[in-house]
């Protein structure tokens, strides 16, 4: 399917009578996920649409390195989840409060808190991750919460290169980056893989 069905939907909801709606997002490490949720931005006004990236919820570095985790940064079980699920609940079902979330940098490999806000207007919000469809490490909270499903396909030798390019942009050196992909990115897209299954509409990109 197109990513303009996706277009097609959010505007359908944003002239409908519910409240608000909820839509996931989720695709392997470098399908394009920030790629179509950038789009998503620069088509809606973010008074009725807003965008909640799951990477908000990476667990500190501080704390993946007591837990033995930080050279696995991005596994299932490296997130806040309970926190991340909190919010989703809140957002939709208090459609009157303002609320506040954390936003993940990658240029400091930190989330800076209450950055993203969600405000009492927003008809859309589109929650993209890559665990919004997973029943393991405590993610199952998060599927029942989503009114529309979308998965990212894309070939996967491209969307490997476009990840080592990204971890070489954010510091990493082009073996550390080619080993990261390749290793610990790779072990996430297959356990991703497992849960594409659960999406209502698939997104193909090139």
């Amino acid at each position: 399917m197109s990513i303009n069905l996706l277009f097609e939907q959010i505007q359908s909801l944003l002239q409908s009578a519910s409240p608000r709606s909820i839509i996931g997002i989720v695709g392997k490490p470098g399908a394009g996920k920030s790629t179509v949720v950038s789009e998503i931005e620069k088509r809606f006004d973010p008074s009725e649409v807003c965008v909640i990236p799951m990477d908000g919820y990476h667990l500190s570095n501080e704390i993946l390195i007591e837990l033995g985790r930080r050279d696995r940064k991005g596994a299932p079980d490296t997130f806040a989840t309970e926190a991340f699920i909190s919010l989703i609940s809140k957002v939709k079902n208090d459609h009157k409060s303002e609320h506040r979330f954390p936003i993940f940098h990658r240029e400091i490999e930190a989330s800076k808190e209450d950055e993203g806000i969600v405000s009492s207007g927003v008809k859309v919000i589109v929650i993209e991750g890559n665990y919004l469809f997973s029943e393991e490490h405590n993610w199952n909270g998060v599927f029942p919460l989503l009114d529309h499903t979308w998965f990212i396909e894309i070939d996967n030798e491209v969307r490997m290169q476009r990840l080592i390019a990204r971890h070489i942009k954010y510091g990493k050196t082009p073996g550390e980056a080619e080993d990261w992909s390749r290793g610990s990115d790779e072990a996430n897209a297959r356990f991703i893989e497992l849960t594409a299954h659960r999406a209502a509409s698939i997104i193909k990109l090139t």
